[in-house]
């Protein structure tokens, strides 16, 4: 079962979990989502089952209903909000949505014998960092209401490894999603102005914002803009394909960083876009913005021992399978 599985990350990850010969559920409340991504998922991997409930995660009662009448072996849960800046805006609604939500998940979880759950957490959770690359060990400092939802659900995941050793909870610690499936057929649809670079630029290039706003030239790194690692949205899908094949063996709480190992600057991004579009996209540099830290990439060496895990796709192919879904769906799923 897959929690918020019409969303960007959930519908890349049911095509690869349907191609790979798993039976796949989601649970969506199509709050940020629609599901015509589940339509175009299923037109992906025709042959395996797809199957899919509107609720809310935090309806207890009818998620154990749904996890016992599909026979659901494993979850994974990715439904949840997750703007940063609305997070400050309104952190009451944040900790309700994702921390009450993850309860819920597992009361139900409980209540219907199934015990093995991947959780979609973030590197949101490092805050700003006191060294690169990043690895697991270390300090988690959370800098905004978002990154401390995950941190609670995290720190609930832990106290209930230690409660009952029957429970196999990995939790995926991934830096920055871009990019789109080969087909143009399913991306990211942000409601709204995006909240992320990558989908910016793009809206950017398609003619929707002017120009890409810069937020500081001055950081100390080599261009002077913000360097964070760039993930591929199928590679971090197949992560979770091996999470799933691999996490059972895992016992307890285990938390894996998904990244690419590697640094790419807010102008390497639009260097890279520019080249997908075929064309110069516009950008100034504006202030810093409040919050933002110089440099962020994972050392996603523990992913590859323990899952056999390890990014493949490059920031040009990101870009370039970015701009086919763009370019081939200028109003995302409404369109």
């Amino acid at each position: 079962m897959l929690t918020g599985g019409a969303g960007y990350i959930g519908s890349h990850t049911a095509v690869e979990l349907l191609g790979a010969g798993w039976d796949v559920v989601v649970v969506d409340d199509f709050s940020n989502s629609s599901p015509v991504a589940l339509d175009r998922v299923a037109d992906q991997a025709s042959d395996r089952r797809l199957r899919w409930h509107r609720l809310d995660v935090r309806d207890t009662a009818a998620l154990t209903a749904v996890l016992r009448d599909e026979g659901v072996d494993a979850v994974v849960h990715f439904a949840g909000l997750k703007a940063v800046g609305q997070s400050v805006e309104q952190p009451v609604r944040y900790y309700a949505v994702n921390v009450g939500g993850a309860a819920s998940l597992l009361q139900a979880m409980d209540d219907a014998d199934v015990r093995r759950l991947v959780f979609s957490s973030s590197c949101t959770v490092y805050g700003d960092p006191e060294r690169v690359p990043i690895d697991e060990s270390a300090r988690r400092q959370a800098t905004n209401p978002y990154g401390r939802t995950k941190l609670v659900i995290e720190d609930m995941l832990v106290d209930l490894a230690a409660s009952d050793d029957r429970w196999h909870l990995l939790s995926l610690r991934y830096f920055n999603p871009v990019g789109a499936h080969a087909s143009g057929r399913l991306g990211e649809d942000p409601d709204g102005i995006p909240n992320n670079l990558m989908p910016y630029v793009m809206q950017v290039a398609i003619g929707r914002h002017p120009f890409v706003r810069v937020f500081g030239d001055d950081y100390p790194t080599p261009d002077g803009t913000g360097v964070r690692d760039y993930l591929h949205v199928v590679d971090l899908a197949l992560g979770h394909l091996a999470a799933l094949d691999k996490g059972g063996d895992l016992p307890g709480f285990t938390a894996v960083n998904l990244g690419t190992g590697h640094g790419s600057s807010v102008l390497d991004v639009i260097a890279a876009a520019s080249r997908a579009v075929g064309r110069d996209v516009p950008y100034k540099v504006v202030e810093r913005r409040l919050g933002d830290v110089a440099a962020s990439w994972a050392d996603p060496s523990l992913a590859h021992e323990l899952l056999g895990w390890r990014a493949e796709r490059g920031l040009d192919e990101m870009a370039a399978d970015h701009w086919r879904w763009q370019r081939e769906n200028p109003s995302g799923y409404a369109g």
